[in-house]
């Protein structure tokens, strides 16, 4: 089994009724969070902090800008559910039940073939980690963060939701901080280089569930890694949330890529907030590939804040059908003189669903010479569908180099007829404008992922005209 389930398998025939060792109810309070901490037996410091999110959270207000999110109601969610399973770095002690869907998602397979590590994680809780012997021997540490928090603890503490997403961001964020669980953390020593990927799975399993993995990833000054991550739920009839943090450390003269492949069922509000931090000369690369969920509002962030930072966005957003709303792009802070970033956001809309770019670029007093290129493109499939363009310049220093271009554009039924009159049906032409329209992205992805993902836009092509 190839990368493929873990882009197209949203199905319920793949799931997994297992016996729950703990299910808290239904709905967030202060007993819940209180709760979470215990039964994780975490430190002192991590339950206070747990609390201060939650008041925090209580505190602020619904977003009133973006997607409607009237229809998410925090009271019918339940917000912790451990798979009755405990961690292990033996996919042989993985229960018989958890290992059959991660089998369908190819994680051993590729674990053997492309990868350093795996993190393993199912609903609210790590099941399986690893790290192969070669790339720990160079002292690079690959972890649940939850293993994390309990062998690592002076490196999450100083790290944690402290300098890069703190919980006053917003107030998902501030929730993730109250109830977060599972994730990965990722340490490379200075002058490292991992020279092949790291990769985390995270799956989604019941209904009427959050999800809040923490995701760690700091690379020390000199070092270079890459970090891979795929998400999918099922589907059901109910709604459920996805809410996580991703907080990464970029060093001097470090280069990290963060790469992710999401397609969630159609029932998930995906709300995300995920962020760098950039020192000198350090370099920031973010791949995305959005499909799937009901509402998605994901805006990564590179703080270029040392001088000759560079970032790099490059993201693929997909809506299909009326109720479907990708609200996505990207923020950029120069803090720095002689940063640089280059932003490229594409999104594809098709039978009424709305996708488009909602970007910030802020050039900061004092950050001469800087240079962006912002670039987001829009396809619409049919006349139901929507595309929208939000961007935002704040530019507070002179001598720097501003581009920005946007276009928005529907395919025809004129070049859909002319391409089959060639021999193509009419699913193979719309597949081909579209993965013609992406791939300035999905070449950036690791191979199995961009073959798969041509795959399935190719299937959601299918049917788009008449």
């Amino acid at each position: 089994m190839t990368i493929e389930a873990v882009l197209t398998q949203t199905k319920p025939e793949f799931g997994t009724p297992l016996t729950r060792l703990w299910t808290p109810r239904k709905g967030l309070s202060r007993e819940l969070v209180q709760e979470i901490g215990w039964q994780k037996d975490e430190p002192e410091w991590m339950r206070n902090f747990r609390l201060k999110s939650y008041d925090i959270f209580e505190s602020k207000p619904m977003p009133a800008w973006g997607p409607d999110l009237s229809d998410l109601k925090f009271d019918d969610l339940t917000f912790y559910t451990p798979p009755g399973s405990k961690r292990t770095r033996s996919w042989d002690e993985v229960p018989q039940e958890i290992k059959d869907t991660y089998d369908k998602l190819g994680i051993p397979e590729a674990e053997r073939k492309y990868l350093a590590g795996v993190v393993a994680v199912y609903d609210s809780e790590p099941v399986y980690e690893n790290l192969k012997e070669e790339y720990a021997k160079l002292g690079i540490l690959f972890s649940s963060m939850d293993t994390a928090l309990r062998d690592y603890p002076d490196i999450v503490k100083k790290h944690f939701m402290t300098r890069c997403v703190p919980p006053t961001d917003n107030k998902f964020a501030a929730l993730h901080g109250a109830v977060w669980s599972g994730g990965s953390f990722m340490w490379i020593p200075p002058n490292v280089k991992c020279d092949i990927p790291l990769q985390a799975y995270f799956r989604m399993e019941g209904k009427e569930e959050g999800t809040f993995e923490h995701t760690m990833l700091i690379v020390e000054d000199g070092a270079n890694a890459e970090y891979i991550e795929g998400c999918t739920a099922q589907q059901y009839s109910t709604n459920s949330l996805h809410s996580a943090v991703v907080e990464i450390f970029v060093g001097k003269g470090a280069r990290a890529r963060y790469t992710t492949v999401q397609n969630w069922s159609s029932d998930v509000y995906n709300l995300n907030t995920k962020r760098a931090l950039v020192q000198e000369e350090g370099r920031m690369e973010w791949v995305g590939g959005s499909m799937g969920s009901k509402i998605t509002m994901l805006y990564p962030a590179s703080y270029l804040i040392g001088k000759g930072a560079h970032a790099d966005h490059l993201n693929i957003a997909f809506a299909k059908g009326k109720g479907q709303h990708k609200d996505g792009g990207a923020k950029v802070i120069h803090g720095a003189p002689y940063t640089s970033s280059n932003v490229l956001a594409k999104s594809v809309c098709k039978d009424g669903g709305r996708a488009g770019f909602r970007g910030l670029i802020r050039v900061a007093q004092g950050a001469y010479g800087a240079k962006v290129k912002v670039r987001c493109d829009g396809l619409m499939m049919d006349e139901e569908s929507v595309n929208f363009t939000y961007p935002t310049m704040e530019i507070n220093q002179n001598n720097v180099t501003i581009e920005h271009e946007a276009s928005v554009g529907r395919v025809s039924e004129e070049q859909i007829f002319y391409m089959m009159s060639r021999g193509l049906t009419e699913g193979e032409a719309m597949a081909m404008i579209v993965n013609g329209f992406i791939e300035p992205v999905t070449k950036e992805l690791p191979m199995e992922y961009a073959l798969e993902l041509n795959r399935l836009v190719a299937l959601e092509m299918e049917g788009s005209i008449g």
